[in-house]
């Protein structure tokens, strides 16, 4: 009996993509972490309380027991533990995806949505609720957001635009 072999060109281990998006999910995680820390404890800010800093943005603090830009408010015990799951599943999926990566742009995406999942879990488990404080509603963007969250957003919106991206390559 032979042992498997492995599809040439891809050698076992994780790809220089993959790598990027590891990097950069811990340096999502360790800004959003570090900058809500500076918002609730060098500020001083309590919840509702607002502070602005230069047009248009202000740190407003706000907990968040709902899901991103503070959609789906519900207060219900369960859903600190419902949403800190799917977060760790999210997570777990997509630390196995981005190691086999063969393009940075996905490990970019990727890294950004790994780092904003993992900084939202962390409040959640540990505070009960997601921090947010930045607050743009000058510009008509009515949400208080934190880093994680744009890591999310922006994350998904590099996915989807790279597999546009390839399928309008692939159709051509």
């Amino acid at each position: 009996m032979t042992a498997p072999t492995l599809p040439v060109g891809k050698p076992p281990g994780v790809t220089v993509a993959g790598w990027a998006a590891y990097a950069l999910a811990a340096t999502v995680v360790i800004l959003d972490q570090a900058l809500k820390q500076y918002v609730v404890s060098g500020l001083g800010l309590t919840v509702g309380e607002s502070r602005p800093l230069a047009w248009p943005l202000s740190f407003t603090l706000v907990r968040n027991d709902g899901i991103s830009f503070g959609f789906f408010q519900t207060h219900a015990p369960w859903t600190r533990w419902a949403l800190a799951g799917f977060a760790l599943a999210v997570s777990l999926m997509l630390v196995a995806w981005v190691r086999r990566a063969d393009r940075m742009v996905t490990g970019v995406a990727c890294g950004l949505i790994l780092g904003g999942a993992l900084g939202n879990l962390i409040d959640r488990v540990r505070l009960g609720a997601v921090i947010d404080f930045v607050d743009v509603h000058p510009l008509v963007f009515p949400w208080i957001f934190n880093i994680a969250d744009s890591g999310i957003t922006v994350g998904v919106i590099v996915l989807l635009a790279e597999n546009l991206l390839l399928s309008r390559r692939v159709a051509a």
